[in-house]
């Protein structure tokens, strides 16, 4: 593969280990890479040598380079219902039952349409990795339809295969329609992990077991998954106390919380993530720690349904891996990882005072803790050995032109969009432009889909 050298960059950020807890910071910095590594990182003096059998130059003055942002928890489908009337002011299930009817009318088109919209979004905001969790699948949607649509986009891809098998004639929140038979679901989970999950260094795809949610599975089900995906060497994802309705409904049908629910059913570990966490008390938090089981927090989305503030900074401090989410679009209505990144700042600044949670801390969730969350080791910083995903800001912007400190500018006046951005050591972004497909193209797509949803609804 051809080598690319990124140089003269203001500030490279690399988030690896060393510096003063958040990562080793090079001012006229340079990134090397190659064969879809990361091949050196220093001074732009430094990695002079390399100039000569450079196959690409990228000029980065002005400019902060970072990792790749790392999106640890998404619903893609929903990027076609935002901003729907009746669901902008409702809580989490009476917005869940605004939706889960215009839901149900989704084809694959329209699914392949709204994860390309969504990964489109996502890349031009510096993301490079992104999970996604589609737990329902009418009219023949399968999750085939989001992997095909995320290799148009070029981002690294973790899928996972959600479910959902308790409809409201037996107590849950979904509607009947929506609900799958069990032995279905696992089923499918075996056919989508053989035929996409790479488990390789470097893998663009990977496939995680994933059932909905406490409200929207059986006990047998959360079980059988965990059990299914331990032996097929995946992880495993849901949401777990995302707001108060969430943990009296596992109080009034468990009799526990909802950390003791996970535990008992096999559900922490480091092969585990869930999705916001909301409502954790400090004896789930240790057990998230000890267990060093993953929390997506997706403070957007926390505030458009009014579930609460997190406890990120108890999180962080007792040691529970801890990456951003941007969730689904039709609870925070943008996709945009480093606007969640500010949003995480900010909501532990209001709740325990200014100095609670620096820019540095969330732009690391950001980066290295969802790398760390979805269990990938192999990339997460820019350092040698490490996969070529990074990210380059032009701090020279509109919204960011006056920053003095770049790197918690990022944060605090964080850039419209990204200018480049690379995967793999390949671009996906080029000069704040798709490389792999048009915005026109993408947007078209969405249309002819939302045109369609809207005169069903």
């Amino acid at each position: 593969m051809a080598l690319t050298l990124i140089r003269n960059a203001a500030v490279v950020a690399t988030m690896d280990d060393d510096g003063i807890g958040t990562g080793t910071e090079i001012a006229g910095g340079a990134v090397a890479m190659r064969d879809g590594v990361v091949l050196a990182v220093g001074t732009t003096a430094e990695l002079a040598p390399l100039a000569g059998h450079a196959d690409v130059i990228i000029e980065a003055a002005g400019c902060v380079v970072t990792p790749g942002l790392v999106n640890t928890h998404h619903h893609l489908y929903q990027t076609l219902t935002r901003a729907l009337p009746g669901a902008t002011e409702a809580s989490l299930f009476g917005w869940l039952k605004r939706l889960y009817p215009i839901w149900a009318t989704y084809t694959p088109d329209d699914v392949f349409a709204a994860t390309q919209l969504g990964l489109a979004e996502l890349a031009l905001s510096g993301c490079t990795m992104s999970s996604d969790h589609l737990y329902l699948f009418p009219n023949g949607v399968t999750l085939d339809d989001t992997i095909h649509a995320a290799q148009g986009i070029g981002l690294r891809f973790h899928a996972t295969r959600g479910s959902m098998s308790v409809g409201t004639s037996a107590g849950g929140l979904p509607p009947d329609s929506l609900v799958e038979r069990e032995d279905a679901i696992l089923a499918d989970c075996v056919r989508v992990i053989d035929r996409f999950h790479d488990a390789a260094d470097g893998a663009m795809v990977r496939v995680g077991v994933a059932p909905c949610s406490p409200f929207s599975v059986s006990q047998g089900l959360m079980r059988d998954a965990a059990l299914l995906a331990r032996d097929k060497g995946v992880m495993l994802h849901t949401h777990l106390a995302e707001d108060a309705d969430d943990v009296a409904f596992s109080l009034e049908r468990f009799g526990c919380r909802p950390g003791q629910y996970a535990e008992e059913l096999g559900w922490t570990g480091p092969d585990v993530w869930h999705a916001h966490c909301v409502q954790l008390d400090m004896q789930e938090i240790d057990l998230f720690a000890r267990t060093k089981t993953g929390v997506a927090h997706c403070p957007g989305s926390n505030c458009r349904l009014g579930s609460g503030v997190a406890p990120v900074r108890a999180m962080v401090d007792a040691g529970v891996p801890v990456g951003l989410g941007v969730d689904g679009s039709a609870s925070n209505d943008s996709g945009n990882l480093l606007g969640e990144a500010r949003q995480a700042m900010l909501l532990q600044r209001v709740t325990h005072g200014a100095t609670a949670f620096a820019a540095r801390e969330a732009l690391r969730l950001a980066t290295r803790g969802g790398a760390q969350v979805l269990g990938r080791h192999d990339l997460g910083s820019l350092t040698p050995g490490k996969r070529a995903d990074c990210a380059v800001w032009d701090m020279g912007t509109v919204a960011s032109a006056g920053a003095w400190d770049l790197v918690a500018g990022l944060v605090l006046a964080p850039p419209a969009g990204v200018r480049d951005l690379f995967v793999e050591g390949r671009a996906v972004v080029r000069n704040s432009e798709l490389v792999l497909t048009t915005r026109a193209a993408v947007v078209a797509a969405a249309h002819k889909s939302l045109n369609r949803l809207m005169a069903l609804a």
